[in-house]
């Protein structure tokens, strides 16, 4: 009887593995070699046993990230000649963020094979924009590490699209741009404080108000960051009407 189980759940995995390379074979134009490394690139540290070592996505997310930033900066690069370093500083960090990423990750339907615990998945975290974007630089790791630099550059051009060429001028990030404004107007240096954080580890939400003097505002996010982009965001929109 033991064995009987035994064997269905094989052939559990195996289907599930299936689909997975058939998955990974469309994103990447090809069957995988290792599909248990992109599955690793999937895996949230809830799963059990997720949290030690490289069983979850962490080490690769720490490689993908990396390679994904050389990727767009030499992509950038070569695509405007004319511009400089701090030009191309602006478009590069508008293009790597973690909504960039989940949004791609968004695109190419990762959030169907994310493996996610129990707690985390009735959390909402298969749609947490920290959680996706993490996952797709984990997976441009897992296939730098299978396809090498050129094939980690193929992709990320056919998933970053249009998105390197948009604009004719570099955007501004939000804070960058609160700051210019400040100076220009001779206001003090804008300052960041964390008002609230809520949600479980693996999903926070976080406030952050900012404050220019006495203008202020606030605005929340699923990162520090991401919040304290929004609140610069929402201060300079209030100033510039």
């Amino acid at each position: 009887m033991d064995l009987g189980h035994g064997d269905a759940r094989s052939a559990d995995r195996g289907r599930v593995l299936s689909g997975l390379e058939d998955w990974l074979a469309r994103v990447f134009g090809q069957a995988v070699a290792e599909p248990a490394r992109f599955r690793r690139a999937l895996t949230h540290g809830s799963v059990a046993g997720g949290g030690a070592g490289d069983e979850d996505y962490q080490r690769l997310e720490f490689l993908g990230d990396r390679v994904l930033g050389l990727v767009v900066a030499e992509w950038l690069w070569t695509l405007f000649p004319a511009e400089p370093e701090g030009a191309l500083s602006k478009r590069l960090n508008a293009l790597v963020t973690g909504a960039v990423c989940a949004e791609v990750a968004r695109e190419l339907g990762v959030r169907g094979h994310l493996r996610l615990g129990k707690q985390a998945l009735g959390d909402g975290a298969g749609d947490s924009d920290n959680i996706l974007g993490d996952v797709m630089e984990a997976l441009i790791g897992a296939w730098y590490l299978e396809a090498g630099l050129d094939g980690a550059r193929a992709f990320v051009r056919g998933a970053w699209g249009d998105r390197v060429a948009r604009g004719d001028k570099a955007p501004q990030h939000p804070k960058s741009a609160l700051q210019e404004w400040a100076a220009a107007n001779n206001r003090k240096t804008p300052e960041y404080a964390i008002v609230e954080r809520s949600g479980p580890g693996h999903a926070p939400r976080f406030t952050v108000r900012v404050t220019v003097g006495r203008l202020e505002a606030s605005a929340s996010g699923t990162s520090k960051q991401e919040a304290e982009t929004a609140a610069a965001k929402a201060l300079l929109a209030g100033v510039r009407k």
